[in-house]
C-alpha cells in the first residue's frame, strides 16, 4: 500500500482501525503528538477527497471503526484498493488487535456499551466485531496486539513505528517469547531456539535471564549456536533490502523458546545488535520479561 520509491507523493496517511476497545484513541493521540493531523470517524466516502489535498499538507492519521456512518467491510476494502492504486499516495493500515477476554475486561472496567451490541452483553458485540473485521485485519501493514499493553506501552510502540517520518525506512522489531504462552500476534518471521542448550537446567543460571553475560556465554557455547545464528543473520541481511525496496516499513522477527527467558532472549539480543551494526533501525522486546517487570523494550533503539 506504499508508493514506490522515487514517485511524487501527494499525501501520506496512516489509517487506524481495529477492535473497539483495543486502543484506537490512544494510537491516534500518539500520532497527533508526532505531528500527524487527526481525522476521526470521518465518513469513508469522503476519504478519497481528503487524500486529494495539496502536496504540502501534513501526514494524516485517519481513525476508522464500526461507528463510522457508512462503515462496512466492502466499503473499507474498496477504499483501501482505491488508495493502493494511487501511485502518489503513501498510506498504511494500522490494525489494533486484542484478545477477546481482555476486551471483555476493559468493557467491564469502563462499563461502556459495545457499539455492535448496545442492548446486549459486550461479549456478543466483541464476537460480532472480531468476525466482521477479519478481511480488514488481513490487509494490515502494521498489526499491534494491545492485549498486554498499557496505554503508555502502546504510545511508545506507535512512536517507535512512526516516530521519524513513518515512511521510507524499514524499522525492525526483534521479540523473544515463550511457546507456552503462544505465538505473539503480528510476527512476520519466527525462529525456534528450543534446540539450544537450556540454562534453566543450570542451577546457577536458572534465575538469571538471557541479557546476563553468563547466560549468553552458556547458550553461545552450544556447538550448534554459531551455525544457527550465522544462517539467520545472513538470510535477514539478504532479505531486508528486498523488503525495503518492496515498500515495507516495519518487520517483526520472533525468537521463541520454552520459557522465553533464556535462549530466545540471548538470540534476540545478539541478532538485534548484529543488525544494528549493519545500519538497520532495530528495537528489541522480551515479552515474558515484561510480564515479570524485568524490562519493557530493553533496547528502544539500537544503531550501528
Amino acid at each position: 500500500m506504499t508508493a514506490t520509491s522515487g514517485s511524487s507523493v501527494r499525501a501520506r496517511a496512516v489509517l487506524v482501525t481495529g477492535a473497539s476497545g483495543a486502543g484506537r484513541t490512544t494510537a491516534t493521540h500518539a500520532l497527533e503528538d508526532l505531528g500527524y493531523e487527526i481525522i476521526d470517524n470521518m465518513p469513508l466516502s469522503l476519504l478519497p477527497r481528503v487524500l486529494d489535498g495539496p502536496p504540502s499538507m501534513p501526514p494524516l492519521a485517519l481513525g476508522i471503526d464500526v461507528r463510522n456512518r457508512d462503515f462496512s467491510v466492502d466499503t473499507v476494502v474498496g477504499v483501501l484498493d482505491r488508495i493502493a492504486s494511487e501511485a502518489d499516495i503513501e498510506a498504511e493500515l494500522l490494525f489494533l488487535d486484542c484478545r477477546s477476554e481482555d476486551l471483555v475486561r476493559r468493557y467491564s472496567e469502563t462499563r461502556r456499551r459495545h457499539p455492535l451490541a448496545p442492548s446486549e452483553t459486550p461479549e456478543i458485540g466483541i464476537d460480532r466485531e472480531m468476525e466482521l473485521l477479519v478481511p480488514i485485519r488481513e490487509r494490515a501493514d502494521h498489526l499491534i496486539d494491545t492485549s498486554d499493553m498499557t496505554p503508555h506501552d502502546l504510545k511508545a510502540e506507535i512512536e517507535r513505528r512512526f516516530g521519524r517520518d513513518g515512511f521510507g525506512t524499514l524499522a525492525l522489531s526483534v521479540e523473544s517469547f515463550s511457546y507456552k504462552r503462544g505465538l505473539p500476534r503480528g510476527l512476520d518471521m519466527i525462529f525456534d531456539t528450543r534446540f539450544l542448550a537450556n540454562p534453566h537446567w543450570q542451577e546457577e543460571l536458572r534465575d538469571l535471564d538471557g541479557r546476563d553475560e553468563r547466560v549468553a556465554a552458556y547458550v553461545g557455547n552450544d556447538p550448534r549456536f554459531p551455525g544457527f545464528f550465522r544462517v539467520i543473520e545472513t538470510m535477514l541481511l539478504d532479505l531486508l533490502p528486498a523488503f525495503k525496496e518492496e515498500g515495507k516499513t516495519y518487520l517483526s522477527i520472533g525468537l521463541g523458546c520454552t520459557g522465553g527467558r533464556h535462549r530466545s532472549v540471548v538470540v534476540a539480543e545478539r541478532l538485534a545488535s548484529a543488525l544494528a551494526r549493519k545500519g538497520w533501525q532495530v528495537s528489541t522486546r522480551h515479552r515474558e520479561l515484561e510480564r515479570l517487570g524485568q524490562g519493557l523494550w530493553s533496547s528502544a533503539e539500537k544503531k550501528g
